[in-house]
């Protein structure tokens, strides 16, 4: 499935729904951080974290972000970071991991994903 130009895969896992959003298929994450979050509607979520990564990481040359979301019995186990098309700063996966426990911004998902009935 394609949204604007972005693959949305949808996979089962042992507690439900394994979703990735990926600009290219196959998904790669080369570089990779995680956290957990609430349940909320996965597809929100991917792209909120999609977007505030890319934020962050938009003067990287070669990347291209992947956010996987696996169903856990609280909410989701977010996987965020990407494929790299070259070499990787050693500070890439230390600055996704800031992203993710940024307060105010798993706030923001958290309540985008909850708007209008998203639900797990």
């Amino acid at each position: 499935m394609r949204n604007r130009n972005w693959h949305i895969l949808r996979e089962e896992g042992d507690l439900g729904p394994v979703i990735t959003l990926t600009r290219e298929r196959p998904a790669r994450l080369d570089v990779v951080a995680e956290t957990d979050l609430p349940p909320g509607d996965p597809i929100r979520l991917a792209h909120q974290i999609r977007q505030d990564m890319w934020r962050v990481l938009q003067s990287m040359r070669g990347f291209s972000p992947v956010v996987r979301l696996t169903a856990t019995a609280a909410g989701w186990r977010v996987a965020a970071g990407g494929r790299v098309l070259g070499k990787i700063p050693p500070a890439t996966a230390g600055q996704i991991q800031a992203l993710l426990e940024n307060q105010s911004k798993r706030s923001r998902w958290v309540a985008q994903a909850n708007r209008r009935g998203g639900q797990k």
